[in-house]
């Protein structure tokens, strides 16, 4: 199936949808490879219109280019995964990338270069490997400022001491999780990339994630961060949904995918 409310004509389409189901370096709960199709499939469920910006969804162009299956390789993957969201960039379409395990952020950072990296996360993922792996999906952040100028992890409320030592850096800014709701971006004129990883929501809310970690961000918070960094960005990702909750993951992912493009297509 494809999101719904996506159109069928490439050609014109100012979004692209990329799913990227990669589910190799999971360290708890594996099921990233579910994570698209249970996006799309939870993502049924909305109404067409948005009452904050007036707009309807299946007016903004939306094209869902399906699903860049895996390779048993994950560099190469990615190296596959970066050539299809920069083909869609080049022809004018704002990438949407839907995973998976956040590794595959790595590729959209890559084929977009942007200024500024921001993402919501539970964990900081300054690691320069995991269990080694260097392309694990713990060294997300390290990989992002191997392009970005700076990252902007909000939410972040677990990570190793190595890690807290790096965030303490410059050219990182960590938002701990009650700082979240007063956060405005302060980018001036820098393009952005907007990566969700959704275990940065509390776990109550979504639990289907493959390394929940308590005392995190409310839906609305996450919205909130999303509508802000929108109007900045040259794309966007959701990322770390599983198959072990009842959808409440997948939901609050598509929700999230769906809050991008409105206030993207409305700034």
């Amino acid at each position: 199936m494809t999101f719904p409310g996506a159109v069928a004509d490439r050609e014109t389409a100012a979004y692209a949808l990329v799913g990227a189901p990669l589910d190799v370096s999971t360290s708890f709960r594996p099921g990233t490879r579910f994570g698209p199709r249970r996006v799309r499939d939870f993502g049924e469920q909305f109404d067409d219109f948005d009452h904050h910006t007036g707009r309807h969804f299946t007016d903004l162009g939306v094209y869902d280019h399906g699903d860049v299956g895996p390779s048993a390789d994950t560099a190469e993957y990615l190296t596959y995964l970066e050539s299809a969201i920069s083909e869609f960039d080049r022809d004018g379409a704002v990438p949407l990338l839907v995973g998976g395990e956040h590794t595959v952020t790595v590729a959209a950072v890559r084929a977009l270069d942007p200024d500024v990296f921001v993402c919501t996360d539970a964990h900081l993922d300054l690691r320069d490997s995991y269990a080694g792996d260097d392309l694990s999906h713990a060294t997300v952040t390290h990989h992002a400022l191997s392009v970005a100028d700076r990252a902007v992890v909000l939410g972040a409320r677990t990570g190793s001491e190595a890690e807290w030592e790096r965030a303490s850096e410059r050219d990182v800014t960590v938002v701990p999780p009650e700082d979240v709701a007063d956060w405005t971006p302060d980018f001036e004129g820098e393009r952005a990339y907007c990566s969700v990883d959704i275990d940065a929501a509390d776990p109550g809310f979504a639990p289907g994630t493959g390394t929940p970690e308590p005392f995190g961000l409310s839906p609305r918070e996450l919205r909130d961060v999303v509508r802000a960094v929108a109007p900045h960005a040259v794309g966007f990702d959701v990322v770390e949904v599983n198959d072990r909750d009842d959808g409440q993951a997948a939901t609050l992912a598509a929700k999230l995918l769906r809050a991008f493009v409105f206030a993207h297509a409305d700034a």
